[in-house]
């Protein structure tokens, strides 16, 4: 049982708020952020509803108290990276003083936000050349809150947020910091949207996860982040983080398999790290993308893992925030803990009926008093990268 390791401090940022209050007073409140385009530049504006974060670039800078004229050396990834990150090192200093801190970020796209438009332009400062690296975000949030000893970038798609985090476990287990700050970050970009426009796998409405009639996900941007220390360092802790598992069903490039193989492997090497039973878990923040594939797939896991008409309670967030990518394990893992710390069950919106053959109905209201001691979160990426982890109360 993995008991020695906690979080200390939160941050968020995405299309339901710009920090940790206003993103759970919408959770509550059952606020979504999907809306019609605005800040991203693309041909397909009246098309697709998308997870915004309602900060311009500018509007961004302001938050973070930085020089306008600045702009152009920083990409819309790493201002992100730099506001959630700031957030959750600031509410573990509340408590702990300063310690070695490490970072351990993760991007699927980098700067490509910056590169895209200047790029096309042929611009003369060829200096946003110098931001469009996964690295560049990173190095960018290490610097604004003083963690630069040991940072590094990773990228296994929609898992990485909770891969970040098991190699921040390894860190701390190692001595190598003495504190760590772990998640993923993403922006919009005009690739994004239509290399998954390509895919076919993208809802025009509202995604409906885990909904028999569901069309496809809503892309999104954001970061969130943890700040994870040993235990016996931390004055004051929000939660455990008990087990986690990372496993790969290679199965297909995007798909997961039908049975469910990745999902499943995660999931159960993740309860017995945490040295808990399936019964234990009171609340599943799924993966739920919202797609054919995915929402199967991964139903067939929960059914595997918990039993048919035994899977607790679960929702997929992402109908309220959208599917951000890297960032989306960092965010749910966010979720995951205010819903321990709050003691509290999101609802999964959108949904009406349930996918056929699955007996599976999510959550659909806000359970305040429910009970919530112990949390899973699902982060299934493509390859076949499935991660999950395991939070305490």
């Amino acid at each position: 049982m993995n008991e020695g390791i906690v979080v200390t401090g939160i941050g968020v940022v995405c299309s339901i708020g710009t920090n940790v209050p206003e993103c759970f007073s919408s959770l509550k409140n059952e606020r979504a952020g999907i809306e019609g385009i605005k800040y991203l530049k693309t041909v397909h504006k009246e098309r697709f509803k998308l997870g915004e974060v309602k900060r311009s670039n500018e509007e961004l800078l302001q938050m973070l108290s930085l020089p306008i004229e600045d702009a152009g050396k920083y990409s819309r990834t790493a201002l992100l990276a730099m506001l959630a990150g700031h957030e959750a090192l600031q509410m573990a200093e509340r408590s702990n003083g300063t310690k070695q801190t490490g970072v351990v970020s993760s991007t699927t796209v980098g700067g490509m936000d910056l590169t895209e438009h200047k790029y096309l332009k042929q611009h003369s400062d060829q200096s946003y050349l110098l931001t469009h690296p996964c690295g560049d975000s990173t190095r960018q949030l290490a610097n604004f809150i003083g963690a630069t000893g040991y940072y590094t970038t990773l990228n296994t798609a929609c898992s990485s947020g909770t891969n970040a985090l098991i190699h921040g476990v390894r860190l701390l287990r190692h001595g190598i910091v003495e504190r760590v700050v772990v998640g993923g970050v993403d922006a919009l970009t005009m690739f994004t949207l239509n290399g998954f426009n390509s895919l076919m796998i993208l809802d025009t409405e509202h995604c409906k996860p885990f909904d028999q009639n569901r069309k496809g996900l809503n892309l999104a941007e954001g970061a969130g982040y943890l700040v994870l220390e040993k235990k016996q360092d931390a004055k004051e802790y929000l939660c455990k983080v008990p087990g986690f598992a990372n496993a790969n069903d290679a199965y297909h490039q995007t798909a997961s398999s039908p049975e469910g193989n990745g999902a499943y492997s995660s999931m159960l090497q993740a309860l017995e790290m945490s040295g808990l039973s399936s019964t234990d878990i009171d609340y599943v923040n799924v993966h739920g993308t919202g797609t054919n594939n995915n929402d199967l797939s991964e139903g067939v896991a929960l059914n595997r893992l918990f039993g048919k008409g035994k899977v607790p309670h679960f929702s997929s967030t992402k109908s309220y925030t959208g599917h951000t990518l890297a960032a989306a394990a960092g965010v749910e893992a966010v979720f995951s803990v205010l819903a321990i710390q709050n003691d509290i069950v999101y609802p999964n919106l959108n949904f009406k009926d349930a996918i056929e053959d699955l007996d599976l109905v999510p959550n659909t209201k806000v359970i305040e008093g429910a009970g919530v001691n112990h949390v899973m979160s699902n982060s299934f990426g493509f390859g076949g990268n499935n991660s999950t982890v395991i939070f305490s109360k």
